[in-house]
This record gives structure tokens, C-alpha cells and sequence, in this order.
């Protein structure tokens, strides 16, 4: 569709140039980038090794024989998160096996008197976990989508009512943009409307700064858009995962009440910034998106799953079935009914489910062996008062997932929100801490390696480093400000606080 394609990390990738088909030839410029991509994979890897066994031969005070164990496999996991030295999702999996062999019942090395080992199935489940399933489900829907055209077919009828103003026409965009990444990947979103753009930018002036913005406002779109849902993004699932473990269940309706109207503020914000400092050059614009709708048993069979799925969702303080469980739904239908078949489960991201068990699995061993108690009685918490405690949360997870994913930024930060306010150290809401987290993880848009909707879009050669930042970092803060700062009061008038 478009000229990238996607690696095993997730991120984008460009293709190698070839001459011949047993021929590769490579730049100097890819060489040295190849170059050095080993070697911060081999440092890495060096480094990961060294921080996993040093706290063996410490004697932390205050810090449990397990809690010694657990800082190792907490401390790489950073590492390998921020280097890339293996997949992110390789990381996920290997701190589940870490965690079996140094803290569960089936240890390699006697644990402590008194510690009660958790079990390995308890880790071994988080790959199950139903966050997992809510998540699964999204992908189903983001498949059958892409797969009968629903996309691309609705974005034809529901832009229509824009015009053909260049702004109007923007804003639609990523109206349209935000609205299907509340309920598919945000990548697959991005990759749609790229090659709905794409077209139309092609036929622009070179210096029309129009062709910027029109890049511009999908992979933006897509990253607030995914702010809203539980399944809209990872760090959002991450949140929701590990405070169910934490005895707190967080329903879908509830997620988007706190999160949708600052989402949409936002939204508006990102346009206004993208249409003016990007002008058009031209008064109208015509897009021009041609298709019918799919009237075939199977595409009307996915439209009736996919609507009964949302609507289930969205109504279920209702009927009180679980997002979850209803998750789960589009994945039996439309497997049961041929819709989408085995070829298409093999093309699901699996690898993102890796990603966010791994982070559900690491919080629950830091609290099994004491390791988060520890690193909170490290700092003064009592001094900060809850406004900049919620700020500082957001913002630290908004700097991590600039520039490392922010899944990993999730997987690393929440445990440990989430035992301040658990633990009564702080005074904010377990939800409000995992809240704030997964939200400041996600308003992290200010480079092309930050999401791969940010990657997507710059590998279409349409947008340089330095346009993407300055929208990214702007909407960046001002997220940052609405979340933390305005956010609560629309909280206490709807009365959804947390």
C-alpha cells in the first residue's frame, strides 16, 4: 500500500534497494546505521547482563533476597527496553521466564524462609490475561475492517459533510482518523488514511505547505484517537491489566468518559496547529475516494459483529458483561462463521499481546517480592503535593516514551504508580496514577520513533524531523496540562472522578 514495511518491533522500516534479485546494495549512510544498530545492541546486551546479576552480589537495605532478584530482572528490562537490544516483545517474554526461575515455586535457587513463592502459572497466565482478550478482539475488528473496506468506504461517506476547504478538509481527516483509532490499531489507521492522502498530496505544488499538513494530521489523529478507548493503545491496556491485578476494575465507558472529552480539546488544538503553521496554498481540495460498500454474507456478517461489539462496550455498565468477555466475541463469530479464517489469525500482532503481558507480569513480581515498596521508600513522596505528583507521573512517561516505545515506558512506570497510591503513600486514586501514566505515555508524538503512526508518516517522505516535532511537542504539553490540570474539574461536573 504504502513504502514501508513493518518490522518485528512493530516500527516501520524502509525497503532494501535492489538491483538484482540476488543483489543488495546498501549506502554507506545504511552501513553505518546498520553499523550502529549492532553495536548499541551489543552494548545492550552487555549492559542488560551486567544490571541482571549485580544486585546479587548487593546488600540493599531494607531490600528482601527476592526484591534483590526482582531489581536485576527490573533493571534490565529497562536496559533492553531502551536499547532494543532483542524485540521488545523477546524482553516481555524473557522477564516472565526470569521471574519463574528467580521468585515462583519453581525457582532455581532456594527462596527465604517465609516468602510465599508465587506460583509459575500465575505468570504463565498473564499471557492470558483478559486485558489481552479486549485487546485481541480490536485487532479482529481492525483486520475485518481493513479486509471488507469498511475503512476507506465510511471515511468516503462521513467526509463528505466538510467541503473542500483545505482546513474543513483536515479537520475531517482527522475527525475521521481519531474516530477509527478509538477502535483499531492506530497503525493500521495511520496506513489507511496515508494511502487515502497520499494521492491527493502527490497532485499539490512542492511548496504548497498544504502537502505537510495533510501528512501531518493522520499520524496525529491516530495517536490522540487512541487515547480514548482501552483498546485505542498498549500503555492503556497496561493501565487497565495491571489494576484489575490490583483488585481495581476499571469498565470501558468509564476509561473513555475520563479520557474522551480532553481527547477531543486536543484534537482541536492539534488542527488549529497544524493548519496554521502549515497553510494551504489553494482554497479547494477535492478528495476523491472511490468505493461501495461490500454487500457479500461475509462483509454483512462483520458489519453486525463490529457494531454489536462497540455497542456492547460502550453499554456496559448496562449489562454488566465485561469489555473482555466482550472482546472476545468478534473473535469467536467471525472465526466460527469463515469471515476471517486462519491465514488471518496468523497476521494478528501477537507480539504487542507479548509486549503488554510482559508488563502485567513484571508488576506483579515487583509486588510479589517487596521490589516496589523498596524503590518507593527510596524517595520523600509525602513533600509532593498530588497535583505535581500526577504531573510528574505524566510527564516522566510522556520523556521515557519520546524516545524508547511507550509500552515498555508503561510496563516500567505503572507498577510503581500504582503501589504509591495502592499502598496509601500518596494521596491519588490507584485509577488516577495508572491513569495519568498510561495517558503520558501515549501524548509522547514529538519524533518519528516515538509511535509508528510518527514512523508511517515519515517514512512517506513528506514530513522532516523538525515539522514533526514541533507539532508533536506542542500537543505534547498542552495534553500534558489538559490531563493533569483540567481534566478532574470535567471529572467532578460528569462525576466520573477517579
Amino acid at each position: 500500500m504504502l513504502g514501508f514495511s513493518s518490522g518485528p518491533d512493530g516500527r516501520s522500516t524502509l525497503p532494501s534497494v535492489t538491483t538484482g534479485p540476488s543483489i543488495t546494495t546498501r549506502t554507506p549512510s545504511r552501513t553505518r546505521d546498520r553499523n550502529a544498530l549492532r553495536t548499541r545492541r551489543s552494548i545492550g546486551l552487555a549492559l542488560g547482563l551486567f544490571v541482571l546479576v549485580l544486585p546479587w552480589f548487593l546488600n540493599l537495605e531494607g531490600l528482601s533476597e527476592p526484591g534483590h532478584r526482582m531489581l536485576g530482572v527490573f533493571l534490565m528490562a529497562i536496559v533492553l527496553w531502551v536499547t532494543e537490544a532483542i524485540p521488545l516483545y523477546a524482553t516481555a517474554a524473557l522477564i516472565i521466564f526470569l521471574q519463574i526461575l528467580f521468585i515462583s515455586d519453581q525457582a532455581l535457587w532456594d527462596l527465604p524462609a517465609g516468602f510465599e513463592a508465587p506460583t509459575s502459572a500465575s505468570y504463565f497466565a498473564t499471557l492470558a490475561h483478559p486485558v489481552l482478550m479486549l485487546f485481541l478482539g480490536g485487532f479482529f475488528l481492525a483486520e475485518g475492517a481493513a479486509r471488507y473496506r469498511l475503512d476507506r468506504n465510511l471515511a468516503r461517506i462521513m467526509l463528505r459533510p466538510f467541503g473542500d476547504s483545505p482546513a474543513m478538509i483536515v479537520l475531517g481527516l482527522m475527525v475521521i482518523t481519531a474516530a477509527f483509532s478509538m477502535f483499531m490499531s492506530n497503525t493500521a489507521t495511520t496506513a489507511t488514511f496515508l494511502a487515502v492522502v497520499l494521492p491527493v498530496v502527490a497532485t499539490l505544488e512542492p511548496g504548497d505547505r498544504l502537502r505537510v499538513a495533510l501528512v501531518m494530521a493522520i499520524p496525529l489523529a491516530a495517536n490522540i484517537g487512541g487515547i480514548a478507548p482501552p483498546v485505542g493503545t498498549p500503555p492503556n491496556a497496561i493501565a487497565i491489566g495491571s489494576l484489575e491485578e490490583a483488585g481495581i476494575s476499571v469498565s470501558f465507558i468509564r476509561w473513555m468518559a475520563l479520557a474522551t472529552p480532553a481527547m477531543i480539546v486536543l484534537l482541536l488544538f492539534g488542527w488549529q496547529l497544524i493548519v496554521r503553521l502549515f497553510p494551504a496554498s489553494t482554497e479547494r481540495l477535492t478528495l476523491n475516494i472511490e468505493g461501495s460498500f461490500d454487500q457479500t454474507r461475509p462483509a454483512l456478517v462483520f458489519y453486525l459483529t463490529a457494531a454489536a461489539t462497540i455497542v456492547l462496550w460502550l453499554s456496559e455498565p448496562i449489562h454488566g458483561v465485561s469489555a473482555s468477555v466482550v472482546g472476545f466475541m468478534p473473535v469467536v463469530v467471525l472465526l466460527a462463521t469463515g469471515v476471517l479464517d486462519s491465514k488471518d489469525l496468523q497476521k494478528m500482532p501477537w507480539h504487542v499481546l507479548w509486549l503488554v503481558a510482559g508488563g502485567v507480569a513484571l508488576g506483579l513480581a515487583v509486588n510479589d517480592s517487596g521490589l516496589d515498596r523498596w524503590l518507593i521508600d527510596q524517595v520523600g513522596w509525602d513533600a509532593v503535593p498530588v497535583g505535581l505528583l500526577a504531573l510528574a507521573l505524566a510527564f516522566v512517561a510522556t520523556s521515557m516514551s519520546t524516545v524508547i516505545s511507550n509500552s515498555a515506558a508503561a510496563n516500567l512506570l505503572i507498577p510503581i504508580g500504582l503501589t504509591l497510591t495502592v499502598s496509601g503513600t500518596v494521596d491519588l486514586e490507584p485509577l488516577a496514577a495508572g491513569f495519568f501514566i498510561a495517558i503520558g505515555a501515549s501524548l509522547a508524538m514529538a519524533l518519528p520513533v516515538s509511535t509508528p503512526p510518527n514512523a508511517i508518516a515519515y517514512s512517506t517522505g513528506a514530513l522532516t524531523t523538525g515539522a514533526m516535532a514541533r507539532v508533536g511537542l506542542a500537543v505534547g504539553v498542552v495534553g500534558l496540562a489538559l490531563f493533569v490540570f483540567i481534566a478532574p474539574l470535567l471529572w467532578e461536573l460528569m462525576g466520573v472522578s477517579p
